[in-house]
C-alpha cells in the first residue's frame, strides 16, 4: 500500500478542484455566432452563455435550462465531498479492503453520473414544444455525449472541461492501482516459478532425507533380500538409513540375513521397521516391538516371527498361533 496510499492522498486532494472548476462544456459554433457559444457545467451551477443558449432553445422548442430543476446541483458537491472524505479516510486507515471500497464508489459513481447525464441530454433534446416557431419534423436535439453532432445549422461539441479531466485522471488511477493491489495479492499467495522450485527442491531434500519407513507396496515391491514380490502384509520390514535410503523385506528370515550380510556398516543404519501383524500397512520400531515365534505363522521365507506394538494383540494372536513370545535382540542373534 505504499505508493497506493500516496496515489489515494493525491487522487483525494485533486478531487477538491472538482467542486471548483467546471466539469463539462457543450461549445456551440455557427455562422451567425463566429464567437462561439460555451455553455459550462459545475457540480453545483450552469455557467457560460445559458441566457443566450436559452433564448435559441425557446425557437426550436427545447425547456429552458435553470439551475433549480437539477436535483443533480444540489446533491453532487455532497457526494463528492464524501469522496474526498473517504479518500482521506484511505490514506488513514491503510487497508487495501478500505482502498477498494473506495474506488469501486468512485467508479459506480461515474457510471451513474454519465447515464443521468445521457438522460438529461435525451430528454432536453427530445421533449419538444409542439407549439415552437421553428419546427422540423423527426427532428431531435440532442446533444452528444461526448465528441461532436450536427444540430440544423449549429455545430455542437461536448468534452468534458477542468473538472471532469481531474475527475477522469483520478478514476483511471484508481482503476491502475487496483489492479496493482490486486496482483500484488496473488503474488502473496501464488509463490512465483523460483519460489515453487525452491519448494520443490526443498521438499525433495526432506524427503530424500527422512528416515521414516516408506508404504510397501504389496505385489510390486521386491524384497531387497531375496527378491522376492512381498505379498503378505503381514510379515516384513523396512530398513532406512541416515541418508534416507530405504531397503524393504517379506520375512522376518531375510531382515535378519541382510544384517548379517553386512551390506550395510551398522553406522549407515538410522532405524529398522517391522510391520504390525495386527496393523497391517503400520510400522513399529524393532527395539520396541514385541514378537511372536510360531510355526504355525507360515511367513513368506519360514522365518515365522510376527511383530506387535501392543502386548495385548501379541496375547490375541498368541491364543490362535500357540508360539513363543520373544524379542527383536533374541531374534538377530
Amino acid at each position: 500500500m505504499g505508493w497506493t496510499r500516496l496515489v489515494a492522498l493525491l487522487c483525494a486532494i485533486s478531487l477538491a478542484g472538482v467542486l471548483v472548476f467546471p466539469i463539462w462544456r457543450i461549445e456551440l459554433s455557427a455562422p451567425q455566432y463566429p464567437e462561439g457559444l460555451v455553455l459550462k457545467i459545475y457540480a453545483n451551477k450552469l455557467g457560460g452563455g445559458v441566457d443566450v443558449v436559452n433564448g435559441l432553445n425557446h425557437y426550436i422548442g427545447m425547456r429552458t435550462l435553470h439551475e433549480k430543476d437539477f436535483v443533480e446541483f444540489q446533491v453532487l458537491p455532497y457526494i463528492i465531498g464524501c469522496l474526498i472524505f473517504f479518500g482521506i479516510l484511505t490514506v488513514i486507515i491503510n487497508k487495501r479492503w478500505f482502498f477498494f471500497v473506495w474506488s469501486g464508489f468512485f467508479i459506480l459513481f461515474a457510471i451513474t453520473a454519465i447515464i443521468d447525464f445521457y438522460r438529461w441530454e435525451y430528454n432536453y433534446g427530445h421533449n419538444l414544444d409542439p407549439t415552437a416557431p421553428i419546427q422540423v419534423p423527426g427532428m431531435t436535439y440532442q446533444p452528444p455525449l461526448i465528441g461532436y453532432k450536427q444540430l440544423l445549422n449549429f455545430g455542437a461539441y461536448s468534452i468534458p472541461d477542468a473538472g471532469g479531466w481531474i475527475f477522469i485522471a483520478v478514476g483511471l488511477m484508481l482503476f491502475a492501482f487496483s489492479i496493482i493491489e490486486i496482483r500484488q495479492i496473488r503474488k502473496m499467495h501464488l509463490p512465483n516459478k523460483t519460489t515453487k522450485a525452491v519448494l520443490a527442491a526443498s521438499l525433495f531434500f526432506l524427503n530424500s532425507c527422512s528416515t521414516e519407513p516408506r508404504p510397501i507396496k504389496m505385489g510390486v515391491d521386491a524384497c531387497d533380500f531375496c527378491k522376492m514380490t512381498i505379498s503378505d502384509a503381514r510379515f516384513g520390514g523396512e530398513v532406512t538409513t541416515k541418508k534416507g535410503k530405504s531397503y524393504v523385506f517379506d520375512d522376518m528370515h531375510c531382515i535378519s540375513g541382510f544384517l548379517k550380510s553386512k551390506y550395510l556398516d551398522q553406522k549407515e543404519i538410522a532405524e529398522i521397521y517391522l510391520v504390525d501383524f495386527a496393523k497391517q500397512g503400520q510400522f513399529v520400531k524393532a527395539g520396541e516391538s514385541l514378537l511372536l515365534t510360531s510355526e504355525a505363522l507360515n511367513s513368506p521365507m519360514n522365518g515365522n516371527v510376527a511383530a506387535f506394538s501392543s502386548a495385548d494383540s501379541l496375547k490375541k494372536f498368541n491364543l490362535q498361533f500357540k508360539g513363543t513370545e520373544t524379542n527383536w535382540n533374541a531374534v538377530i542373534r
